[in-house]
């Protein structure tokens, strides 16, 4: 199905977005969490990452979460508002005093190095967007009066609560009523929920979509599908089957117009092959983003979100199909490069860095 896309003249937003951000905090360097004495403060969640991103390189995003009445809510307010992402659709929850009912979640990160892999500890229970409910957010207001061009949710939020699913349903019928075109990140998280939960709570969302992102164990824990070579650890990514999957994904689901697929190679905690496959359907055809090989990596957080960041611009900017994974490759390599979750890249060296652009020092 062919990508149709609002122009921008039309609309007061490029891009929203639906989903948890928590305040993350990781000991220096690569420090081990149980030892560290000092702790840098990020702000980051899957959904949000990608608002923040492309508010960065110049378009005009909303996210769209829950955030808490106190000191720990304002610091994300004030880091989505340095980075221009509009937050006028997103609730404010009271605080009880001790976050029984709402809190923003935390996420503790120890990045690892060599053979060493990062860490992730959440404490998000009770998160103040776990607690959001159909009929809470008035989507016909976000989609309707100033008009929207691309909607972006997935996994890492429709895993947080039995409404959440609900929730992104709605938020997807109604981004789609009103032409808005609808991107989902499959994103599992075992720590979240099982293979079955995501599945039985995903291929009811998949009807809604129109461009489809995710890794090779994305589409095998969430939507079922197997990739022939892949081994339980998922080192080899063999590319053929990869393609034969994401036609198959296509197939079941014709309403997709784009399926994206990261590739990654852990060869080390920070050293990985990386790269991207991105398949349009209305020409049955795959592009491939550049390869980083042997990518010397900061923090791989983020870096899936990096890869839909630079995607839905290339798209949003009227691009080809195969400037679109070039360029959500290219984000998605720099993103790693820095702390935290959310990209600190600029549009000129994503530009320089998708163009082939080398790493000599600029002076």
């Amino acid at each position: 199905m062919p990508m149709n896309l609002k122009p921008g003249a039309t609309t007061g937003l490029d891009v929203a977005t639906l989903g948890e951000v928590m305040v993350r905090l990781s000991p220096p360097g690569h420090d081990r969490l149980e030892f560290a004495s000092v702790m840098e403060v990020h702000v980051g969640g899957g959904e949000y990452n990608v608002a923040h991103a492309l508010s960065r390189l110049g378009l005009r995003t909303a996210w769209v979460g829950g955030l808490v009445d106190n000191p720990i809510g304002d610091i994300v307010a004030n880091h989505a508002r340095a980075a221009g992402v509009d937050l006028g659709f997103a609730p404010v929850f009271p605080y009880d005093g001790i976050g029984r009912k709402t809190r923003v979640g935390l996420h503790f990160v120890e990045v690892g190095v060599g053979p060493r892999a990062s860490v992730s500890v959440y404490d998000r229970g009770h998160s103040a967007t776990s607690q959001i409910e159909p009929g809470q957010i008035d989507w016909d207001g976000l989609f309707g009066d100033g008009g929207v061009r691309w909607f972006h949710t997935g996994g890492i939020f429709t895993c947080l609560s039995e409404s959440a699913p609900l929730v992104a349903e709605e938020a997807m019928r109604a981004a789609s009523a009103a032409g808005t075109v609808v991107s989902y990140d499959l994103n599992f998280r075992s720590k979240l929920w099982d293979s079955e939960a995501a599945i039985a709570s995903t291929r009811p969302l998949m009807e809604h979509i129109d461009v489809l992102l995710g890794n090779e164990e994305d589409f095998q824990k969430v939507l079922g599908y197997e990739v022939a070579g892949t081994g339980a650890e998922l080192q080899a990514l063999p590319i053929d089957s990869y393609q034969e999957m994401v036609r198959r994904v296509a197939g079941d689901f014709p309403n997709l117009s784009a399926v994206g697929t990261t590739l990654r190679e852990v060869l080390s905690a920070n050293e990985n092959n990386w790269s991207a496959i991105l398949y349009w359907a209305d020409a049955d055809e795959f592009f491939a983003g550049p390869e980083f090989e042997r990518l010397v990596i900061e923090d791989r957080v983020g870096g899936g979100d990096g890869f839909a960041s630079g995607l839905i611009y290339a798209f949003l900017d009227s691009r080809s199909p195969q400037d679109a994974v070039t360029l959500g490759t290219a984000h998605g390599a720099l993103l790693q490069t820095t702390r935290g979750d959310t990209s600190q890249v600029t549009l000129a060296e994503l530009e320089h860095v998708a163009a082939g652009g080398t790493a000599r020092i600029k002076r």
